[in-house]
């Protein structure tokens, strides 16, 4: 969508098959029994400009949109930071130095360690797994466990012993080595489809761009002068093609198109990491004392109060990211889980009215280190492939593909 966007805004006629009845991917919103969910958490940065540019674009207004806060990381009982409203690096300095739940000399270590970052220019020689990187520079397990761990797990989706350093780095640096609102957290107050897809399907609508739902594309195939995409609607010829699919289905196209079979292949080889979103509705007068939290050490990392967020009041969210023991439990043993985990955590006696758990097994790519990502301009002329996975310097984000969806716009443009 964010391709499509930006070549309606440059005056081109713009065709979207969509396989779902609603755009949005990975990033959709979900009704269950008359309450609108979304199939995960999606924070956004301030730093992740391109994709706020683009929900402004398309008729949103960011202040109404989001609930947008200070970067603030809590761990219940255990560990919190908070930025104060100063010009960057102070606002980091401020908030390490003022972080409970870390002695003076872990505060001093990990100010050390981003001092350092901004003298290399957060550029590593050689990429290697974060919990390496973070060794060498003597950070403590105490000062992992409580910052660094949950940072890399909300950032990359992957455990930190297999975690690309340099995208860890890439996602650091634009968060808080430039300007205090970059490390902002916006956390959107309206589902994900209604945020950004569906108010961009309008706008290609208006620029007499079409989009279809419910209409996936069976092939691909080339022809002298043109691309022919056959879906259910029949075949259609097109001067360029976008294949933004997930990953798995956009091997499976390419595999059948003769001389993109080694992009297919490397496509296939990615390994990919899930994102559990297990959503507990509680009486309305249920609440928790923050927004956003995290716990330590128990199944749910992240917290989300939908009542503070949305107005969605008794509604929690607990987010499980990356591999583990959880995926070894039934949705129904999960939700109890994380019933259990909140009543310890916070003293809440109600139990919940229902639970939904929705379970991306293959919710984004695994951000390894020195990871061969496919380009967005592929071996055919005019044949090209957005998505959070394709190459870039963003690990699987919302801002990672927009960032891809846009070079792909770019390079039409340009008249590849």
């Amino acid at each position: 969508m964010a391709a499509a966007v930006a070549l309606a805004e440059s005056g081109l006629e713009v065709t979207v098959f969509e396989s779902a009845r609603q755009p949005g991917g990975r990033a959709r919103g979900v009704l269950h029994g008359g309450t609108q969910l979304d199939n995960g958490q999606h924070i956004l940065l301030g730093c992740y400009r391109q994709t706020l540019n683009l929900i402004e674009k398309v008729g949103g207004n960011i202040e109404d949109d989001f609930l947008r806060t200070p970067l603030q990381l809590d761990l219940n009982k255990r560990f919190s930071l908070k930025a104060p409203r100063l010009p960057a690096p102070l606002h980091l300095l401020a908030a390490l130095l003022g972080a409970r739940g870390i002695g003076m000399k872990d505060r001093i270590d990990a100010i050390s360690f981003m001092s350092h970052l901004k003298s290399i220019h957060f550029r590593l020689d050689a990429d290697i797994a974060v919990i390496d990187l973070l060794a060498f520079h003597n950070q403590s397990r105490q000062l992992i466990e409580n910052l660094w761990e949950p940072l890399c797990i909300a950032a990359l989706n992957t455990p930190m012993e297999i975690a690309s350093a340099q995208l860890f780095l890439n996602v650091i640096r634009d968060a808080f080595s430039r300007s205090r609102e970059d490390s902002d957290m916006l956390l959107p107050r309206i589902d994900f489809t209604l945020l950004f897809p569906r108010r961009a399907a309008s706008y290609l609508e208006s620029r007499g761009g079409r989009v279809f739902t419910s209409c996936g594309v069976e092939s691909i195939e080339p022809l002298e002068n043109a691309i022919k995409v056959v879906s259910k609607n029949g075949g259609e010829e097109f001067s360029h093609v976008i294949c933004a699919t997930s990953p798995t289905v956009a091997a499976k196209l390419l595999g059948r198109i003769s001389g993109l079979q080694e992009t297919a292949r490397q496509i296939d080889a990615l390994q990919h990491q899930p994102i559990y979103t297990v959503y507990l509705q509680y009486p309305h007068s249920v609440s928790l004392p923050h927004p956003m939290l995290g716990l330590y050490r128990r199944c749910s990392q992240w917290l989300f109060d939908k009542g503070e967020i949305s107005g969605q009041h008794g509604l929690i969210a607990s987010v499980i990211s990356a591999e583990g023991l959880h995926q070894e439990l039934s949705h129904e043993k999960l939700a109890e889980k994380v019933a259990f985990e909140i009543s310890e955590e916070f003293g809440i006696r109600e139990l919940p009215l229902w639970h939904k758990v929705i379970a991306e097994k293959r919710a984004t790519f695994a951000c390894t280190p020195n990871l061969l990502r496919p380009d967005q301009r592929t071996s055919l002329p005019r044949f090209f492939l957005a998505g959070d996975y394709t190459k870039g310097n963003y690990p699987a984000t919302l801002e990672g593909a927009v960032q891809s969806g846009l070079a792909c716009a770019r390079l039409i443009e340009a008249g590849s």
